[in-house]
């Protein structure tokens, strides 16, 4: 059941990146706003710029969100649980940056436990592999015994890093790779993590709902600020937090 009006139409020839206001959006199901278009990048800038993520299932068109409230992490406000700093004072990782861009997104596209299909389709694979060429999207890899374990990819603006998705082969291997990820973005400045939808392993490590005015505000602010250039590579005082 869909409250509020239908969801505004982009023709997939549309060369325009524009999309109407994220006040616009569904409220059931919350945050839907648009349908259609395409994956260029210069739609996906405008989008993600503006509060907008796409999402959507292989067998259908391409869904463009903007959910209210929305979860974010403030880079500041990194909560580390008392289990998982003994596992970062263990050491038994390796966490790298833009390395196999490609393994990290194919490894996130993987069918989850108790879930069929997958919603990152090759169409949206070729897409953000396309913008990690450009330098918009960005993977963090997490290592053990040379072996990738776990990871995570999400596309940075400015001082916003938009996080799409991450995997874990291993226990506590992706929020390792976050935690020390979140730790680097601090030290460049970022200040805002958009997590988009609220989930039990981001609360647990700091995320939190704001409104979605609040977010949109914040991302005029912070998105075309001057951003860290590509590739990103760790420094050496923040490899490994405790």
């Amino acid at each position: 059941m869909m409250r509020g009006m239908a969801p505004f139409w982009i023709d997939p020839n549309d060369t325009k990146s524009c999309f109407p206001d994220v006040s616009l959006a569904l409220e059931e199901p919350d945050g839907l706003l648009a349908i259609g278009g395409s994956l260029s990048p210069q739609r996906l800038i405008s989008a993600y710029c503006h509060g907008i993520f796409p999402w959507y299932n292989e067998d259908q068109p391409i869904l463009w969100w903007s959910p209210n409230p929305r979860a974010v992490l403030f880079p500041r406000k990194l909560h580390i649980s008392r289990s998982l700093r003994k596992t970062l004072r263990k050491n038994d990782f390796t966490v790298t940056m833009d390395q196999t861009f490609d393994q990290v997104i194919n490894a996130c596209s993987e069918p989850r436990a108790q879930q069929q299909g997958t919603w990152i389709s090759p169409e949206m694979k070729a897409a953000y592999c396309k913008m990690h060429e450009l330098g918009h999207a960005h993977s963090v890899e997490c290592w053990q015994n040379n072996t990738l374990v776990g990871g995570l990819y999400g596309l940075a603006f400015g001082k916003v890093f938009f996080g799409e998705s991450m995997f874990s082969r291993v226990t506590d291997a992706s929020k390792v790779a976050f935690v020390q990820f979140v730790r680097q973005l601090q030290s460049w400045g970022f200040l805002l993590i958009d997590c988009q939808v609220e989930t039990e392993h981001l609360t647990s490590l700091g995320a939190e709902l704001i409104p979605r005015v609040q977010f949109v505000q914040m991302l005029e602010n912070l998105c075309y600020l001057p951003t860290r250039p590509a590739p990103w590579r760790f420094e050496s005082n923040i490899e490994n937090p405790q």
